[in-house]
């Protein structure tokens, strides 16, 4: 071959390299406005539930955030695999999968059995409020909710009641109870993976909370529908009664008690929670499928989704000079924080609003006094509104059909409710 020939093929092969390391120079030039694009387009979903025009929601606004993330080369594989928390991905898919087994063996409905039974009109209030605050604050409440609210209007339509107030009362109670412990809610589940606070040492601290925040939401909810007027203590139509639950109820009920046994006992969460799900799944009675069937897969990609958009905006520098503009409100100050939290976790929601908060607290001096705060405001604030947490949104969804409930209508509730336990928990914690 010619020099002349060779030289040609060697100049054009240097100059598509140079052209592909060109073009990779722009694209990384471009990094850091598409991190902020996809971050904020992202951020803007969480916050209004849905893109405007598409059928965009949450779930789907983080998995193609995270593609993005990737795609624009804001993140490597080797960067996103680091960002995601595993351990918060695994308990929150195990406590779905031990809650499944317990409404596939009938538990829920056994309940509202027991309710039926037991409870005349005039004591509902109360017994919703604590049977949904305290399920929540060891199952995860979303899943709580979702199984009970189909229950809730049924035993209202039982009892010849109104079913609104008692569906405010499970939005609300489900929210609060379920700030007492790691498992209650989605958010507390990512705090607890990455602070490593214990279950007891979260319990100690937050359980008070949530129960004197049960009873504030009854006095509460009680004043603003039954103050004016009577129930009579009078049973249901006669003859309608719950079928008894098909399968037995013993063995989820048992792995349950031994999964929140070994948290109590200081186990690691998300291993014993596995083992319980794992053991529950042994059972031919509750086939994979039909436990699958159970599992809130959208909210599960939502969590991996964020974990890596957060990732990028990090690799980018976004969350860092998001922390710092936030440094400017005096965040050291518990109400400031508490303040911060609950505007936060009401513009984007509480799980965003946490996955963001997430890389400020470990600058702070008392870190675990604030990571309970965190984990017991961003809870509480769901309570302000419909759209403040995914538990509320299921209530009201399940409810469309036979006693909607309007925004106007659950802001008469869920203001007072959320000042009021906000303040307390926000006084307690200072205290203790």
């Amino acid at each position: 071959m010619p020099n002349s020939t060779r030289e040609c093929h060697s100049s054009a092969r240097l100059r598509l390299r140079y052209d592909f390391v060109l073009a990779l120079t722009t694209l990384n030039s471009r990094h850091p406005l598409a991190a902020y694009l996809i971050f904020f387009g992202s951020y803007l979903v969480f916050a209004i539930g849905r893109f405007p025009g598409t059928k965009i929601d949450r779930s789907a606004a983080a998995v193609i955030g995270a593609a993005l993330m990737f795609a624009f080369r804001v993140l490597i594989p080797e960067q996103g695999l680091h960002s995601i928390d595993y351990a918060t991905i695994v308990l929150l898919f195990a406590m779905m999968v031990v809650v499944a087994g317990l409404h596939l063996a009938g538990f829920f409905e056994w309940v509202t059995e027991m309710i039926i039974a037991h409870v005349g009109p005039v004591h509902l209030l109360p017994v919703v409020i604590f049977t949904s605050g305290v399920l929540s604050a060891f199952l995860v409440n979303d899943i709580v909710c979702l199984l009970m609210a189909p229950l809730v209007i049924q035993v209202s339509r039982q009892l010849s009641r109104r079913a609104t107030p008692y569906l405010l009362a499970l939005a609300t109670a489900s929210n609060i109870g379920s700030t007492a412990t790691i498992t209650g809610n989605p958010q507390n589940i990512l705090i607890g993976s990455i602070s490593r606070i214990s279950y007891l040492d979260f319990l100690a601290h937050l359980g008070p909370i949530a129960v004197i925040g049960l009873f504030l939401d009854w006095a509460i909810l009680y004043l603003l529908y039954f103050r004016s007027r009577s129930e009579p203590q009078t049973a249901g139509p006669a003859g309608s009664k719950f079928a008894p639950p098909q399968t037995h109820v013993l063995f989820p009920v048992c792995v349950t008690i031994a999964v929140l046994a070994g948290f109590l006992a200081g186990s690691p969460p998300a291993l014993v929670a596995s083992v319980g799900a794992a053991v529950l799944l042994m059972n031919p009675r509750y086939p994979s499928k039909h436990v699958y069937e159970e599992v809130d897969w959208s909210l599960l990609v939502f969590f991996i989704g964020l974990f890596l958009i957060v990732g990028g905006a990090e690799q980018a520098g976004i969350a860092q000079q998001l922390l710092s503009v936030a440094e400017r409100f005096n965040l050291h100050n518990l109400w400031s924080f508490a303040g911060v939290v609950v505007l936060l976790s009401n513009i984007v929601s509480n799980v965003p609003a946490v996955m963001l908060l997430k890389g400020l607290l470990p600058n702070f001096n008392d870190a675990h006094h604030f990571w309970l705060l965190l984990a017991m405001t961003s809870t509480l604030a769901g309570n302000l509104t419909i759209t403040g947490s995914v538990a509320n949104i299921i209530v009201i969804e399940k409810a469309r059909s036979e006693s909607p409930v309007t925004f106007g209508e659950y802001l008469k509730a869920g203001i007072p409710v959320t000042i009021a336990t906000v303040i307390v928990g926000v006084l307690w914690l200072s205290h203790f």
